[in-house]
């Protein structure tokens, strides 16, 4: 380790200082950890930031009632059990726009097919799944395995939804032994029809045990669960790692980390002037083409909602939607340490360097020049450091939702991510100092009162 020291405040590295990992940091991210473990389907995503929204006082508002507001308040709903959207009310409200920050609660997996199981060959017994999202699908061999989601249950009269979190190593997909495949380290394709249906059991169990290990986790009769949504779960625990404690590897960082670091900016923040939103879409990994994905009218009809609640018009709120920005927050790609060819020479983020800005010409980022300028300005203020991502020239990156919601709410808007290694593996890694990093930045960036002029110009207040 020449030249550094573990303890030293900052390091030279290059151009820029490189600031150590502090104790914050390392509980930030620690935090984020237990975060993602109660959260293993985006069902349970939404129950885990309800629990930090209730527990912080705010009001539960079904879609299906009336909405009350008042100023200072701070309310939240839920559509479809996989997607939520809280608010909070300035206590002035003097000068009437939105700023908001979305992120998505799904993260690629494996959902169960309505009839689970595959009977052979001999006594096996396994599970009948299909993929959900964009997966690499390697990660998923060879390791201990759950399922979780939402089970809808009769109960006399009436069917109720019910979460379900299988706590226990209960599946795995078995690897073919290389003696059988010789050219596994060549590369395989893996059809997921074939090789990735993960084992049940060797003979102990038989056709019909799935559900019944599911009514069980339940406390019901197996006849009385009528259908369900359930997802493969990775039970490898996450955690903060690395001699100088620079990682945290877990499942789902994409994109559970941008949900717990808005929604903890979300609580920490004041801004009397505004109406402060925290949007977790479901469905991006899957297009978010659905009625509670950031391209359904979800976050349109919130907002509207809200409008009205407040004794509003149609002109007050597109008045207010025109000086309105949103964050999108999904993460970023970090430079590879084995492959930096894969990204941009200059347009790159490395993990612990401080929060991403994504631009792409395609428009599959929001971010333009007048939107940056706004978020490097948010976070100037909060002393959080900036770096630049797009993709390169000749290879096509991936979406995500801020152009999408942009759809339904036309506002400005910027792509805002942290810098991650293996996206969509079963098991990411990220940089513990970027998590305290996005919470400080978005915090900013709720308490700033943004006045934004058109696309000519904006100023920052407090």
């Amino acid at each position: 380790m020449q030249g550094e020291t573990l303890d030293g405040a900052t390091r030279e590295l290059g151009a820029t200082r490189y600031r150590e990992v502090t104790q914050e940091d390392v509980e930030a991210s620690r935090e984020l950890v237990e975060f993602i473990r109660r959260s293993p389907s985006m069902f349970h995503s939404v129950a885990t930031i309800r629990d930090y929204l209730d527990r912080a006082g705010a009001t539960y508002l079904p879609e299906g009632e009336a909405w009350r507001l008042e100023r200072g308040g701070m309310y939240y709903t839920v559509r479809n059990g996989s997607s939520l959207i809280a608010w909070r009310v300035g206590k002035e409200l003097d000068r009437y726009h939105f700023q908001m920050c979305a992120s998505h609660t799904d993260s690629p997996t494996y959902k169960v097919k309505s009839v689970p199981e595959l009977a052979g060959p001999g006594e096996y017994l396994r599970l009948n799944v299909e993929g959900y999202g964009g997966m690499i699908d390697s990660t998923w061999l060879d390791r201990p395995l759950s399922v979780a989601g939402r089970v809808l249950v009769r109960e006399g009269g009436a069917v109720r939804s019910h979460l379900v979190s299988v706590d226990r190593d209960v599946l795995l997909i078995p690897n073919v032994a290389i003696h059988m495949n010789r050219d596994v380290n060549k590369g395989v394709e893996l059809n997921h029809q074939v090789d990735l249906c993960p084992l049940v059991s060797a003979g102990a169990l038989g056709r019909g045990d799935f559900d019944r290990m599911v009514a069980r986790e339940l406390g019901v009769d197996v006849a009385d669960v009528v259908a369900r949504d359930l997802f493969l779960v990775n039970r490898q625990e996450g955690r903060v790692w690395g001699f100088a404690n620079e990682f945290v590897s877990s499942p789902k960082l994409d994109d559970l980390q941008c949900d717990f670091v808005s929604l903890k900016a979300f609580l920490a923040a004041r801004n009397p002037r505004d109406v402060s939103v925290l949007a977790c879409f479901d469905n991006e990994e899957v297009g978010s083409n659905t009625k509670q994905g950031a391209l359904s009218t979800f976050l349109a009809d919130v907002l509207r909602r809200v409008n009205a609640a407040l004794g509003k018009g149609q002109e007050d709120l597109l008045r207010a939607l025109s000086a309105s920005f949103l964050v999108s927050c999904d993460n970023a790609h970090a430079v590879h340490p084995n492959h930096r060819e894969k990204t941009d020479d200059e347009n790159c983020a490395l993990m612990n360097r401080g929060i991403v800005i994504k631009e792409a010409a395609n428009q599959h980022y929001t971010t333009d020049a007048f939107s940056r300028a706004v978020l490097k300005e948010v976070c100037a203020r909060a002393g959080v450091p900036v770096q630049t991502f797009a993709n390169r020239s000749d290879s096509a990156g991936g979406s995500t939702l801020g152009n999408l919601s942009n759809v339904q709410v036309s506002v400005h808007a910027a792509d805002f991510g942290l810098a991650q290694l293996a996206m969509h593996s079963s098991f990411e890694t990220a940089g513990v100092k970027d998590t305290a990093y996005g919470i400080r930045a978005l915090t900013e960036f709720y308490a700033a009162d943004i006045e934004v002029d058109g696309a000519d110009g904006f100023c920052i207040g407090r």
